[in-house]
């Protein structure tokens, strides 16, 4: 196992990640002068930090997604969820740009996140078929 691996699947992956999450949201919300709104951003990044840290000994699911119970189970069971959020916000993007076509507005952001999935699609069609 590499570094990496190892790194990615210890036990306090996603509670570092987590805090960092946490500490960016802060740090945008402060910046565009919302500071009390960064605090509650924190602390609700924090509370699932330490929902991550002493949770996934106790639950597999927790474990599973993405400290040391992660096996081959879990990366299809992964696999699977991505591929249906990513099914439900393409349909999202898709149906938001087209009621802003038909309010007579551009479309946009949803033109821009519509094409660029779609690009990032096509680029993992290609790289998939490619590899095997």
């Amino acid at each position: 196992m590499s570094t990496t691996d190892r790194i990615v699947h210890s036990r306090w992956w996603l509670p570092a990640v987590s805090l960092v999450l946490g500490a960016i949201m802060f740090a945008a919300f402060a910046i565009g002068g919302d500071t009390s709104g960064g605090v509650q951003s924190f602390a609700v990044m924090a509370a699932l930090a330490l929902v991550f840290a002493f949770g996934a000994s106790r639950s597999e699911t927790l474990a599973g997604l993405g400290g040391p119970g992660r096996d081959e189970r879990w990366a299809m069971i992964d696999l699977r969820a991505s591929a249906l959020a990513g099914f439900v916000l393409i349909t999202v993007v898709i149906g938001m740009w087209l009621y802003e076509i038909a309010n007579g507005d551009d479309g946009s952001p949803y033109a821009q996140l519509g094409a660029i999935a779609g690009v990032a699609y096509i680029v993992a069609l290609i790289a998939g078929r490619l590899r095997g």
